[in-house]
């Protein structure tokens, strides 16, 4: 018998404007990938004998991880909502780019956003997240207790920067 795991609970939906571009951008580059594996998988199948063609089952699993992808993304892009600020905020809010100082001075930036553009190595958190949490409805100056690797840390908000519209951003300071 399987391993039975409960359903995860469905982070929020919220994304960036340029979040859900690139998640687009991401779709129509599965499309055109997925032709392209399907022309080798028929080239593949071609050749015989199915069971012992490595290029056949390499392409067979390449092509079930595309269309996972693509199924997710058709699920999950109209249930998305876009957050975008026509006046910046002056509090942390989704969006934020916020600039911490630690109390041993070290800095870090992160950015407030959804599970689906979260990447931690390029300072994007998720929205649900312990630290964004944190820092949720902070303004500049204010001190948010964080609890990293089971140790309680502080740090004062430095700024807090949005982007505003299509191109322009705007900073609290």
């Amino acid at each position: 018998m399987g391993r039975w795991k409960p359903p995860s609970k469905a982070g929020s939906p919220y994304i960036t404007a340029a979040g859900y571009a690139a998640l687009q951008e991401e779709q129509k580059a599965l499309w055109i990938r997925r032709r392209e594996v399907v022309a080798a998988l028929a080239a593949a199948a071609a050749e015989g004998d199915r069971s012992e063609n490595a290029e056949y089952i390499y392409r067979k699993k390449e092509l079930g991880g595309i269309d996972r992808r693509i199924r997710y993304l058709q699920k999950r892009m109209p249930v998305l909502k876009i957050v975008r600020h026509e006046v910046p905020p002056e509090r942390v809010f989704f969006g934020a780019r916020v600039e911490l100082k630690f109390s041993n001075k070290d800095r870090a930036r992160y950015q407030l956003v959804g599970e689906d553009e979260a990447d931690v190595s390029k300072g994007k958190i998720n929205i649900d997240s312990p630290l964004a949490q944190a820092l949720l409805k902070k303004r500049v100056g204010d001190r948010a207790s964080i609890t990293i690797e089971g140790q309680e840390k502080s740090a004062s908000i430095e700024s807090i920067h949005y982007d505003v519209g299509d191109d322009t951003s705007h900073r609290a300071s």
